[in-house]
């Protein structure tokens, strides 16, 4: 313990010492201008003034222009463009759906397998919206097993002692 505390004494002692920084010019050998500096006023203005460079630079790239220039970073207009041209090209690619219909339906009635007077486009169009298909979600026959199986291990003597315990 008392090593500690040498050591602790020593530390601050080195911290705290007075030191003066002197320019001078070299010729006349003037004082220019001095500081008294200790090790502990050095190492604070060193590490705040390179949190203040760090923030800084950090501000300037998120906020401003500059990180348009970052590789893999998009500009924002070129993100807008793409999610206008997405929403065009899906409106684009329904309105092609319902044109194929169409025509599909027109080739049916010019070739002849499809009578002029049930022709009509509305109808057309609402049976080439995709409907989705139903899925069968009625249990398996190995789920049904399975299932069972189950139920048959819960009414065993054991899991009935255990369910009584827990109560």
């Amino acid at each position: 313990m008392p090593d500690n505390r040498l050591k602790r004494k020593k530390l601050h002692k080195k911290l705290f010492t007075k030191n003066r920084l002197v320019i001078l010019n070299e010729d006349t050998f003037e004082e220019l201008f001095s500081f008294k500096l200790n090790l502990m006023n050095v190492f604070v203005t060193v590490t705040s003034s390179a949190i203040l460079l760090i923030s800084f630079t950090t501000y300037l790239i998120a906020f401003t222009p500059l990180r348009e220039f970052i590789p893999g970073y998009s500009s924002s207009k070129l993100k807008k463009d793409a999610t206008v041209l997405a929403l065009k090209s899906d409106s684009l690619s329904n309105a092609l759906k319902k044109n194929e219909a169409y025509i599909k339906s027109i080739q049916k009635v010019l070739t002849g397998e499809l009578e002029y007077a049930k022709f009509n486009k509305d109808s057309i169009l609402a049976t080439s919206d995709e409907i989705p298909s139903k899925v069968d979600l009625s249990p398996s026959k190995q789920e049904m097993d399975l299932r069972n199986q189950i139920a048959k291990d819960e009414n065993t003597p054991l899991s009935n002692a255990n369910k009584k315990n827990k109560k």
